[in-house]
């Protein structure tokens, strides 16, 4: 028992997406949960994700789109809790969603569906929330139980504790790296953290030339070629006064490392080697005058006004050879560029890093080192993909320990 009189089988340390998930389904399955959050709006992340939609999941996720030291350690969470579980669960509170694109679903009307659903689950299993509190001090009550220094409340002693406190993006939301304190006070380690899903930048001088394109939109494939066995992401490409953004750039920034090249192929499927020659036939203009399909033209006045193309676009383009015109099309289909660094964790979506999975139990998402300790989430080193995986992982990581803390393991 607390010293308060409150009496809890598990406290779960953070009120967003997997501290939600894993006190409702840990509730429902008889244990005494209660949980604690330093916010006094519910679930924030939830709420401004998806642009206030919400991509709730993605109708495939295997672990071949998670990112970490071991991504395959999410094979287990994502297996007995797949993405048609809380579709099923979305679907039995009625929430209308729809299909964007690649499996990414969203809800119709508002990501607070989502938010209402998670309460009215964790009402079911008769979850207390304590909000806003400041967790004190984590540590072991002998061999089977933890105390819990909570403010305003006092001492609470359990048998459970599930840190769910996210990384550390978006911090004008209240994130912050308490969760990974936690664990480093106990020796448990920790991948070095970085923001990912996230915008790059470039050095403002090198990156002049190509400002003028900022706003301009379009599909391309890009990848980290430094990085062996990174995925190839055909998603579409955002310029910006400082850089790259766009779903390409927040896919392949998860893969990026400082002081490598990122590859990006700005035909992404277009022959513009057969249509720059083809176009030879009649094509009296100079090149740089040149008016292409499928050629977004601020895409062709930039690049051509780059120092290795000036001489080739002051030609006629019925006098151009075809070697220069293949050479001018295979720099447009593998542009590499070296980004100088990252918008950081205020513009990331996701933090990569966090609690090694290497200290954890894939089945009960517990400490190897610390029975009745667990980590899900966002602050474990699993890392998804930009299209609902995060979310998913949330879901499946809250259910394996939910279910752990219910049936008493």
């Amino acid at each position: 028992m607390s010293s308060t009189g409150k009496v809890f089988d598990a406290i779960v340390i953070g009120g967003g997406a997997a501290g939600l998930m894993c006190a409702a389904v840990a509730g429902q399955g008889g244990a005494r949960v209660a949980v604690l959050d330093h916010s006094e709006t519910v679930a924030e992340k939830i709420r401004i994700s998806g642009g206030g939609r919400c991509n709730f999941t993605n109708r495939d996720v295997t672990v071949t789109n998670m990112v970490g030291e071991n991504p395959r350690f999410a094979r287990y969470a994502l297996t007995e809790y797949p993405s048609s579980r809380f579709i099923d669960l979305v679907r039995e509170h009625r929430i209308p969603f729809h299909e964007k694109h690649k499996g990414q679903l969203f809800c119709d009307n508002s990501a607070q569906d989502i938010i209402d659903m998670l309460m009215a689950e964790c009402a079911k299993g008769r979850v207390q929330h304590m909000r806003p509190v400041t967790v004190g001090e984590v540590k072991p009550d002998g061999d089977d139980g933890w105390v819990v220094q909570v403010s305003g409340v006092g001492e609470l002693r359990v048998r459970h504790v599930v840190v769910a406190t996210g990384g550390l993006s978006i911090p004008k939301i209240g994130a912050t790296d308490w969760g990974y304190r936690l664990a480093r006070d106990l020796d448990i380690p920790v991948v070095e953290t970085r923001p990912a899903l996230v915008p790059l930048m470039f050095d403002p001088v090198q990156w002049q030339p190509f400002a003028a394109m900022s706003g301009l939109a379009l599909p391309v494939r890009v990848r980290a070629p430094a990085e062996k066995g990174a995925p190839v992401f055909d998603e579409d490409l955002l310029f910006t006064h400082r850089g790259l953004s766009g779903p390409a750039i927040l896919q392949i920034s998860s893969f990026w490392q400082p002081g490598q090249d990122i590859e990006i192929d700005l035909a992404a499927g277009v022959d513009w080697e057969s249509i720059l020659i083809a176009g030879k036939a009649g094509g009296r203009h100079l090149l740089k005058n040149a008016v292409l399909d499928n050629m977004p033209k601020r895409l062709w006045d930039t690049w051509l006004d780059q120092p290795d193309w000036h001489s080739v676009a002051a030609q006629r383009h019925a006098d151009l050879a075809d070697k220069p015109l293949r050479a001018l099309a295979a720099s447009l289909r593998q542009w590499r560029v070296r980004p100088m660094g990252s918008e950081g964790y205020r513009k990331a979506e996701v933090t990569r890093g966090g609690v090694s999975t290497r200290a954890l139990d894939a089945v009960t998402m517990q400490s190897k080192a610390h029975r009745g300790l667990h980590f899900i989430g966002e602050v474990v080193d699993i890392t998804g993909w930009l299209g609902g995986y995060n979310f998913q992982w949330a879901w499946a990581s809250a259910h394996a320990a939910g279910r752990a803390i219910a049936c008493g393991r």
